[in-house]
């Protein structure tokens, strides 16, 4: 039986390497070889277990975790081997570890960790997750017929399901995103072997790990033989599951954008730094929130001058806002005609013109004259209108 499976994969590698030859004499040599290699990998490996592990987002191994970021979410447990004093900037619901206004790190678990900020049975669940931690690491480390298929160099392929073993003995995503392509099987595992480094993105631009055709974070595995650099430039979306035997760092300072890990990031021996990063253990994908829509603000002066609209005699401005905040001011002899659905308006008619207002919005209305014009206000919001009449015209308000 294993002179037949050597035979059959003796064989395959035969026409894998053919096909490599074959491609190489073409104008796009290089790329077809790319493409046959990642044709070829046909199986699935199975996905190891984490035991302990499994529920943990983020463990810093015996030297701890230090948050440098304001944005920083760990979704998942938390812990270190090392003294509880090596988790700084986090906070969980029970305890705030060496948090600062600057360093707001945001755990939604546990934190397993030792005395005083934990407990000698924490300490000792620690303890067995760092074990757990080091089992899957050798058994990644230990999988067979991993290839390279890009010389080191992940970004810009697409890759089935197998395991992925770097020649040189490091792995980078860099210029381009790495896609991962399950074709239709959400139980399609990666894994990925490298004997030092893990670095994914650049300190200018950072790189993704994109899922595809049902592809899962908790079925990517990357078994780092020395440290891991996840987009230093902040930024980015990583995924599955980062065991390194040394450290790990996620952007660097002074990085607002957040950088994503959808996964675990476990360090056996070493520390983890974040700045401004989540990490999200769930099997539920992390989407960034979207920020609402601030339309900025609508600024208007009206005057005679021609720089505002030229008219023989006196400028006018019309004004139609549907969001977002108006400041209108009428300082010459022209006329400001506005139609207010937004929000919050000031009105100011300093000069000799007309102003006409037509307020539906629910933000306050706040006019004032204190020229010689005229001011009429229609407004059917539910907020307030504050009118301060100064000048020597008269002003007409209907609510």
């Amino acid at each position: 039986m294993n002179k037949v499976k050597k035979s059959l994969i003796t064989g395959v590698g035969m026409v894998i390497l053919a096909g490599i030859i074959a491609a190489c004499g073409s104008p796009m040599g290089l790329d077809a070889g790319k493409a046959a290699i990642q044709g070829a990998r046909g199986i699935n490996p199975a996905a190891p277990s984490l035991g302990l592990a499994s529920s943990f987002a983020a463990f810093g191994g015996g030297a701890g975790i230090t948050n440098a970021g304001s944005g920083t979410q760990i979704i998942g447990d938390m812990g270190t081997t090392g003294a509880s004093t090596m988790i700084t900037g986090f906070h969980s619901a029970t305890f705030s570890y060496t948090e600062t206004p600057l360093n707001v790190g945001a755990v939604s678990g546990t934190v397993y960790t030792d005395a005083p900020q934990g407990s000698t049975t924490d300490f000792a669940f620690a303890t067995s997750v760092a074990g757990d931690a080091l089992v899957t690491f050798n058994d990644l480390a230990s999988r067979p017929d991993g290839i390279d298929p890009g010389a080191g160099q992940l970004g810009g392929l697409t890759l089935a399901p197998g395991v992925y073993k770097s020649a040189s003995g490091a792995f980078l995503i860099t210029g381009s995103d790495l896609t991962l392509d399950a074709q239709g099987n959400p139980d399609a595992v990666w894994i990925f072997q490298m004997a030092s480094s893990l670095t994914v993105g650049t300190p200018l631009a950072p790189s993704s790990v994109i899922l595809t055709n049902g592809a899962q974070a908790k079925n990517v595995y990357w078994q780092v033989g020395s440290s891991a650099t996840i987009n230093g430039a902040g930024g980015g979306s990583m995924a599955g599951t980062i065991i390194a035997s040394a450290g790990m760092t996620f952007s660097t300072a002074g990085n607002a954008t957040p950088t994503i890990l959808n996964g675990r990031a476990l360090a056996l021996f070493a520390s983890i730094t974040m700045v401004n990063t989540i990490v999200n253990a769930s099997d539920t994908p992390y989407v960034a929130p979207v920020a609402p829509v601030v339309i900025a603000p609508v600024t208007i002066t009206g005057s005679a001058a021609s720089s505002v609209v030229a008219v023989p005699g006196d400028g006018f401005i019309d004004v139609l806002n549907n969001g977002g905040l108006v400041s209108a001011t009428e300082v010459g002899t022209g006329t400001i005609a506005i139609v207010n659905n937004g929000g919050i308006l000031t009105a100011t008619n300093t000069g000799n013109g007309l102003m006409t207002i037509n307020s539906t919005a629910t933000g306050a209305v706040t006019v004032t004259n204190t020229g010689n014009g005229k001011i009429t206000v229609n407004a059917s919001g539910a907020a307030a209108v504050t009118v301060t009449h100064t000048g020597d015209e008269d002003y007409t308000y209907t609510n």
